[in-house]
C-alpha cells in the first residue's frame, strides 16, 4: 500500500521492512547480488531501498514474499517458483528493451512473478491436481485451463481463476489480475468488444514471449502454449518471429546472470 502512493516514504517502507527478518535478509541480499555489481555493499534494507530504487526494490521484495508464501520442501513448487522469478526477469527485460511495446518493466515484471500462482495452491490443495498438470503442459491443442478443469471432476477449477483470485487479495493493480485470470484464454487477442483492454493482452503476449524464450535458452524446445498463442502474442507486440534472434541472445544472457 505504501509503494502505490504517488509519494511513498523510502524512511517508513525501510522500517516495514527491517521488521521482517527473513524480507531484511533477502532484499540485502539482492542489492549486494553480481547482478547489479554496486562497488558498495549494503546493510541494512534502508541503503538496499536507495541504491535498488522502488521499482526494482517492489519486485525483489514481491518475489521475496512469493517464496515465503509458498515454503515448502517440495521441489514441484520449488522448480516453478524459480520458474517464475525466470519468466518475470525475462518479461521486465522485453519491456524495458523495447519501449515501443508500451509496457512498464514494473508491471511487465509483477505479471510476469505472479502469473502462476495459482498452481502451487492447486498443488497443496488437490492431490491429483498433478495429473491434471502434466496433462496440460503437454497438450498441443487444448485450452491448458480446460484440461485442468476436466482433470479435476470434483471441483473443477484452474490456476488462472485461482491466481487472479489470490493477487486480488494481495492488492495487486486491477490490469495484472485480469491479465493473470486469462492468460491462457485462446480467444483473448481476438477479442473486439473493448472488455479485455490492450495493456492486458500486452501483458498476457509478454508473458508469453518470456515462456518461450526461457524454453528455448534452457530446455532448446518450443513450450506448447507457444504453439497456441505465440502468433498471437507476436502481433500485440507488433513483432515478427523472423526477428526474434536478438531476443534469444539477450534472453540467455538475462537467464546467465539470474541467481
Amino acid at each position: 500500500a505504501e509503494m502505490i502512493k504517488d509519494s511513498p516514504n523510502l524512511r517508513h517502507l525501510g522500517h516495514l521492512i527491517e521488521a521482517d527478518m527473513g524480507l531484511s535478509a533477502g532484499l540485502i541480499k539482492t542489492a549486494n547480488s553480481p547482478y547489479f555489481g554496486f562497488r558498495s555493499k549494503v546493510f541494512s534494507p534502508q541503503e538496499a531501498l536507495t541504491v535498488l530504487g522502488l521499482d526494482v526494490a517492489s519486485q525483489a521484495i514481491a518475489g521475496i514474499i512469493l517464496r515465503k508464501v509458498f515454503a515448502t520442501s517440495d521441489p514441484r513448487i520449488e522448480n516453478l517458483l524459480t520458474a517464475s522469478a525466470q519468466v518475470a526477469a525475462l518479461s521486465g527485460w522485453i519491456a524495458g528493451n523495447d519501449k515501443s511495446i508500451g509496457v512498464l518493466t514494473n508491471l511487465a515484471y509483477t505479471f510476469g512473478l505472479f502469473r502462476d500462482c495459482g498452481i502451487p495452491v492447486m498443488l497443496v490443495r488437490f492431490p491429483t491436481y498433478a495429473r491434471a498438470l502434466e496433462k496440460a503442459n503437454s497438450e498441443f491443442l487444448l485450452e491448458f485451463t480446460r484440461v485442468e478443469q476436466d482433470g479435476l471432476p470434483e471441483f473443477p477449477i484452474d490456476h488462472a481463476l485461482v491466481g487472479s483470485l489470490l493477487v486480488e487479495s494481495w492488492w495487486l493493480p486491477e490490469g495484472i489480475r485480469r491479465a493473470i485470470q486469462c492468460h491462457h484464454d485462446v480467444k483473448v487477442f481476438a477479442d473486439k468488444s473493448g472488455e479485455i483492454p490492450l495493456s492486458c493482452k500486452k501483458l498476457i503476449a509478454i508473458g508469453h514471449l518470456a515462456e518461450h524464450l526461457r524454453s528455448e535458452v534452457l530446455n532448446n524446445r518450443i513450450s506448447m502454449e507457444w504453439g497456441k498463442l505465440g502468433a498471437a502474442s507476436l502481433d500485440i507486440l507488433g513483432l515478427e518471429e523472423k526477428k526474434l534472434l536478438p531476443l534469444y541472445e539477450g534472453a540467455a544472457a538475462v537467464l546467465d546472470g539470474f541467481e
